[in-house]
Parts: structure tokens; C-alpha cells; sequence
């Protein structure tokens, strides 16, 4: 048997020692991955990296340094690492980008008319704020304060702003939907519900959503414009302006004359009203209606709970409204029997969300005011260009109240079961709301010397980013201002950030602790 040559076996280091090819060991059998320790590898061996997660070092020059900025910077990846686990982040610095340019846009001087001075810095902030939160509340006439840029500005930041509504809010829905069990997951299937995860085919959907709306709405308006004796550019602006700030509930009008000479015109109001209830229905409930619109069965529960809420709060509110307003001289009185059931209608709708309005809303009643507080705080759909609570929160709401009146231990809607963890996010909502409503209105009454009537109709309008008005808007002084523009960006992104936050930090806690009914009521 031939003998083994030393050569041929590995000499055994001593302990503690290893070679210079070797990994850094931290105990005995463990080894450090190279990147925490610190160390790179000596051999040429490939190594598995993520490229999403890894800079490109190596970007050819033919790129250009724009390509090798993005590539270095890594904003797609970022992007939608953001939009799936920190969406409510995202949007508050979305909204918070668009808004910034917006104003940088309207402060140059090519945004107002020959001959006026640039706009000023808090007019600026507070119409961009206004665009990109579709509120419509202005310190300066829209028609005559901007130019045409400044106009086109200011409809572009409200378009900009509902698309980034609509898909912020399907995102923060998505990534609430990660955070659901097996059960709730199934019952989504069986009902159909769609994925919105994919950020690509969600954005397309939108905005096809919205430019085919938009369009239709411009078509049906630019012959009535035509009929008025504008010119084709100017009918064109004007049909064009209007079907983007109906459809999104921006608010904003750029007639000199405003609405109110189209109180009965039927050709007017009615694209209006349409457009207004289709934006602030919301997405989900125009993708639901669309895929099942000869199957009304196979809605979902949300669909079902924004449609029927929706329309008998228009009902209820349209009535209600006229019968308060059928005799007064300054809104209702001049107007025919068809005129008032139309301007009814159309306050109905826009009472919530859009807030275009035939009838000045400082004439009304006090008590069309308080009806219109509530309406204005319920707000639209989720997901949708309105503000508010939304429809299906107050929904839930009710029929919480309604179950306890009757004893019931389930809450039950259209065949299906609420969840209490849906009711206690309700409720939660509701309560921000309300406290975001009251502090601001504090804030204000120290401010202003202003009734509080017409202090707390102006913050719920900017809170649930209708736009009506009693007028106080362009004599509010600088600090009461930025009120307003803190409660619309905190109304616009806050209520639906903040819910999707509660949402998502529901976890289930392995102690639990006794159970004890304090006294209630």
C-alpha cells in the first residue's frame, strides 16, 4: 500500500486561525454574511444580487446622465417599494410635490393678466392647494384674477390631484387588503373584487376612466357654449375647463358670470349634476358598476353601501333644501316650478363634493346652512374626488345604531356581515373628523371677529374639500388663511391616510384582557 503523501491531505490550521480565502467566522459552525461583516469576496466567484435593491454602478454613457441619475437613484424601485408598504406616506408627499409646483407655477407672472401684478405667495399656495385637493375655494375671482396659463395651471393641478385621489386611495385600500385573513381573502374572490396592487394597470385604468368621463362631459357642453355666442377657442376652454372641474369636484368656474345665470338651464346643469355624482361615487364603485352592470347581484358591499346611501342622502337633501329655500326671494323664490326642482337637484348633489352651485350660498338660510354642514362633513364615495367621512362611513354608522336599537349582535347588510373591526374604523374616522372640524373652527373664532355660522360652514367645506362658500374666503385675514389650507390638505390626505393607517395596525394579541361594560348613555 503506498504510503499518503503530506502533500496530498490539508494541513489542519490551529484554532481560531483560518485562511485568507475563508469567510469571518462568528462562532463555531456559524459564518457572517460577507455584506454585515464588512468584507468582500477574493475569488472571482458570481454571487445572486437583487437588482432592485443594488445601485447600477455600471450604466453604459450612450444612457445619458439622466438615465444614470435615475438608475443611481432608483425612483422606480422606490416608488413602488413606498406604494406597497408605506402608501400613506407616499401620498402625503405626492400631494405635498404637487402642490409646491402648482404654486411655483401660479406666483410667475405670466400665470395673471396683462397689467396685474404676480399673484401673491399665500394666493398662490392657497388656490394650488385648493387645485390639487379639489376643493374650489379661492381667495380671488378664478376668471378674472388668472390668465389663461394660470387657468390651465390651476385645471391641470385639479386633474393631476383627482387621478392621484383615486389611485392613492385604491393603493391604501390594497395595501389595507394585505392585512385581511384567509376568510376575508376568499369572500373577495367569490365576490369578485378586484386586485388593485398592481400600481401600472391601476394608473391606466384611472386615468382612462377619467379622460373618457371628462371627454364625454366636454362634448355634451361645448355645443351650449357654442349657442352663447363664444368663439370656438373660448367655447373650447370653457367646455374643457368644465368637464375636468366637473368630473373631479374641483369647484372651480371661469365664466366671468359664474352659474347663476344657468339656475334653469337644463343643458347646463344636468352634465353637472351626472358628472359630479359619477366622480364622487368613486373608482371601485365605477370598475364594480362596469364589470357587473347587467348583474347588480353581484356588486359588492361597497358598491351597494355607497350607491344607496348616496342617492337617498340626494333625495333627502334635495327636498329638505327646497323646502327651506321655496320662498326665498335672494335663491329659490325668482326661479319657475322646473328651475327650483333643477337647482334642488343639483344642490342635492353638489352639496357634498363638488360644491358648482347656481344659488350663492350666503344668501340661503341659516338653516340650509346647518343641512348643508351635515352633508358637506358626510361627504361621497371612498376613493373618489370628494372629501368628507365618505358615504360608507356614515353608513356603517348607521346601521351600528340601527343593530344596537334592535338588539341584534351582528351587523348585517345586503346579505352580508359587518366586521366590528370596520365599525370601530368608522367610528374612529368620524371622531378625527370631528375633532379636526372643531379645532380649526376654534382656531378661526380667535382669528376673525366672523359668526360662527358662517366660521364653521367655511371649515367643514374646506375639510371635506366641497368649496362652497358664504363669502368669508378672500377676507379672511393671512394667518386664517392657513387655516384653510392646512384643513384642506388635512381633509383631502388626512382622513384617508389616517384610515388606512388604523387599518393596517390591527394584530392580534395573544393576551387578552377581562372583560367590563362601563355605564354608556
Amino acid at each position: 500500500m503506498a504510503a499518503v503523501s503530506s502533500q496530498s491531505s490539508p494541513s489542519r490550521a490551529p484554532r481560531g486561525a483560518r485562511r485568507a480565502d475563508d469567510e469571518p467566522r462568528l462562532a463555531r459552525g456559524w459564518r457572517a454574511p460577507l455584506p454585515l461583516a464588512g468584507l468582500r469576496r477574493r475569488d472571482d466567484r458570481p454571487r445572486r444580487v437583487n437588482p432592485e435593491l443594488v445601485y447600477h454602478r455600471h450604466v453604459d454613457d450612450e444612457q445619458g446622465w439622466l438615465r444614470r441619475l435615475v438608475a443611481r437613484l432608483q425612483v422606480r424601485a422606490r416608488v413602488e417599494r413606498a406604494a406597497r408598504f408605506a402608501p400613506a406616506r407616499l401620498a402625503v408627499l405626492v400631494f405635498a410635490s404637487i402642490i409646491v409646483a402648482v404654486t411655483a407655477l401660479l406666483s410667475l407672472p405670466m400665470a395673471t393678466p396683462a397689467g396685474k401684478p404676480a399673484a401673491s405667495f399665500v394666493d398662490a399656495l392657497f388656490t394650488a392647494t385648493s387645485a390639487v385637493c379639489v376643493t374650489g375655494l379661492s381667495t380671488v375671482d378664478t376668471a378674472t384674477a388668472w390668465s389663461t396659463f394660470g387657468q390651465g395651471v390651476i385645471i391641470l393641478g385639479a386633474a393631476v390631484g383627482g387621478l392621484g385621489i383615486m389611485t392613492m386611495a385604491s393603493l391604501l385600500s390594497f395595501a389595507v387588503s394585505r392585512h385581511v385573513g384567509l376568510t376575508q381573502r376568499m369572500l373577495a374572490a367569490t365576490e369578485n373584487q378586484s386586485r388593485l396592487g398592481d400600481v401600472a394597470s391601476l394608473l391606466r385604468a384611472v386615468i382612462y376612466t377619467a379622460l373618457g368621463v371628462e371627454a364625454v362631459l366636454a362634448l355634451i357642453l361645448l355645443p351650449r357654449f357654442l349657442t352663447l355666442g363664444l368663439d370656438p377657442w373660448h367655447a373650447l376652454w370653457y367646455a374643457v375647463f368644465m368637464s375636468a372641474s366637473i368630473f373631479n369636484n374641483a369647484g372651480f368656474v371661469i365664466m366671468p358670470e359664474g352659474l347663476a345665470p344657468y339656475a334653469s338651464d337644463w343643458w347646463m346643469c344636468l352634465p353637472i349634476i351626472i358628472g359630479t355624482f359619477v366622480g364622487a361615487t368613486g373608482f371601485p364603485v365605477i370598475l364594480d358598476v362596469m364589470r357587473h352592470r347587467r348583474r347588480p347581484r353581484l356588486w359588492t358591499l361597497h358598491t351597494k353601501l355607497t350607491l344607496t346611501t348616496y342617492l337617498a342622502l340626494t333625495v333627502l337633501s334635495s327636498l329638505t333644501i327646497a323646502a327651506f329655500e321655496w320662498t326665498n326671494p335672494q335663491t329659490y323664490g325668482p326661479l319657475s316650478m322646473g328651475g327650483k326642482l333643477l337647482t334642488a337637484l343639483l344642490n342635492g348633489v353638489n352639496a357634498r363634493s363638488s360644491g358648482l352651485s347656481t344659488i350663492p350660498p350666503e344668501h340661503m338660510h341659516e338653516a340650509t346652512w346647518f343641512l348643508q354642514d351635515a352633508l358637506m362633513f358626510i361627504g361621497g364615495g371612498s376613493a373618489s374626488t370628494a372629501g368628507g367621512i365618505k358615504v360608507s362611513t356614515f353608513a356603517v354608522l348607521l346601521l351600528a345604531v340601527a343593530a344596537e336599537a334592535r338588539g341584534d349582535q351582528d351587523i348585517e347588510a345586503f346579505g352580508r356581515r359587518i366586521t366590528l373591526p370596520t365599525v370601530r374604523l368608522s367610528v374612529a374616522v368620524a371622531l378625527i373628523g370631528s375633532a379636526v372640524v372643531g379645532i380649526s373652527t376654534l382656531l378661526l373664532l380667535q382669528l376673525t371677529d366672523l359668526s360662527l355660522d358662517r366660521i364653521l360652514f367655511e371649515v367643514i367645506s374646506a375639510f371635506a374639500t366641497v368649496g362652497l362658500s358664504t363669502g368669508i374666503t378672500p377676507i379672511l385675514p393671512e394667518s386664517g388663511k392657513y387655516v384653510i389650507i392646512v384643513l384642506m390638505f388635512v381633509g383631502r390626505v388626512g382622513t384617508m391616510t389616517a384610515a388606512s393607517a388604523l387599518a393596517m395596525r390591527e394584530r392580534r394579541r395573544v393576551i387578552r384582557m377581562p372583560a367590563e361594560r362601563p355605564l354608556i348613555g
